[in-house]
């Protein structure tokens, strides 16, 4: 699984002003399409509804795909990597070099996401955001300047193919969690208490203490906190911003996207914020064990497919969703019809 060669690319987005603009002027499903998926729905050897969640599966699918039979043979993982200056205030058990040496893990095919990519039969792709250079302590500085940030999103808006059916993100970073709950906080209000959780492995003393450094991030940035993409800029990182990027480019590509946890959903909050179905194209695979993460979910208005405790990170809980997706469009695709089969309509 080799990484993806950084190639060099026109710039996308010259200022914080051009990418909201492009946050901004987003395309709809295609409702042709969702029609005709809802059309087939209606005939098929079973109760109008009986499927549930599959049936609304499919026809997301469809509308985003632009497909009236949509397909999932081009399933992309994306999984991003970032490291944090944050972690000098103590807020991971885990040291910085350890993102590098899961990066090379993930390319040598030994970690978790390898392994449910392979049975999700989804192409994996990883992603060093800026060389693996850590953000700036975002308790005494933005995490980003405006050129670093505009060039995390366009990482993740180039890493995303024309040709994709389904896009799972993810990433890995040592201390994102900080990041994420910081960002969660700047964006929808409330202390670090309220965001703050146990990361990969802190106790409770660990906790108190992250939602101590997120309230000194909350208030060194407080001026910034008005403007989400600004928000995402001070209190994010390389990671987060190349998953901005990465979903945003799903969406003017029609490509629907399955989020992973805590920091994914983090990361790609800001395009609700500035758009009103800025988060249509995309479905929460799960809701992780991280404190702060259903809540930002029904902020976001966001039902999570699966709830396994998870907080592992690497798109693991959303390439996990994936057999789920393929199992409604099986049953979409291949049940018989009640013509087919001779059986009696409901009356």
């Amino acid at each position: 699984m080799p990484p993806l060669t950084p190639q060099p690319t026109p710039a996308l987005f010259t200022s914080l002003a051009s990418l909201q603009a492009a946050c901004q002027n987003l395309p709809g499903p295609n409702t042709a399409a969702q029609q005709a998926i809802a059309v087939r729905e209606a005939t098929l050897t079973k109760p109008a509804g009986s499927l549930g969640q599959l049936e609304q599966l499919t026809t997301w699918l469809g509308g985003w795909q632009g497909r009236a039979t949509p397909v999932l043979e081009q399933v992309l993982c994306l999984v991003f990597a970032g490291n944090h200056g944050v972690v000098a205030q103590g807020v991971s058990p885990w040291p910085p070099e350890v993102t590098a040496q899961m990066v090379h893990n993930f390319q040598s095919g030994g970690a978790a996401i390898n392994q449910l990519a392979r049975i999700a039969g989804a192409n994996l792709q990883v992603v060093p955001v800026a060389g693996l250079r850590p953000t700036a302590d975002l308790t005494t500085a933005p995490a980003l300047s405006e050129a670093d940030f505009l060039a995390a999103v366009q990482t993740g808006y180039h890493a995303v193919p024309e040709q994709c059916d389904l896009l799972c993100l993810g990433e890995m970073g040592i201390g994102n969690t900080t990041a994420a709950a910081a960002l969660a906080a700047g964006l929808f209000g409330g202390a670090g208490t309220l965001w703050a959780g146990r990361g990969t492995g802190l106790d409770d003393a660990g906790v108190q203490h992250k939602a101590h450094v997120i309230d000194t991030a909350l208030r060194t940035h407080a001026g910034a906190l008005t403007n989400p993409l600004e928000t995402a800029r001070t209190l994010g990182g390389f990671e987060l911003a190349a998953m901005l990027g990465a979903t945003l480019a799903a969406r003017h590509k029609h490509i629907p996207v399955l989020l992973d946890g805590y920091v994914c959903t983090a990361a790609v909050a800001p395009l609700a914020k500035l758009h009103p179905h800025g988060l249509a194209h995309t479905w929460l695979a799960h809701c992780s064990a991280e404190t702060g993460h259903a809540r930002l979910a029904k902020h976001l208005g966001l039902s999570p497919l699966l709830s396994l405790g998870l907080r592992l990170g690497e798109a693991s809980g959303a390439t996990l969703a994936v057999p789920l997706l393929r199992a409604a469009l099986a049953c979409h695709t291949g049940m018989a019809t009640f013509a087919q089969a001779a059986v009696t309509e409901r009356v």
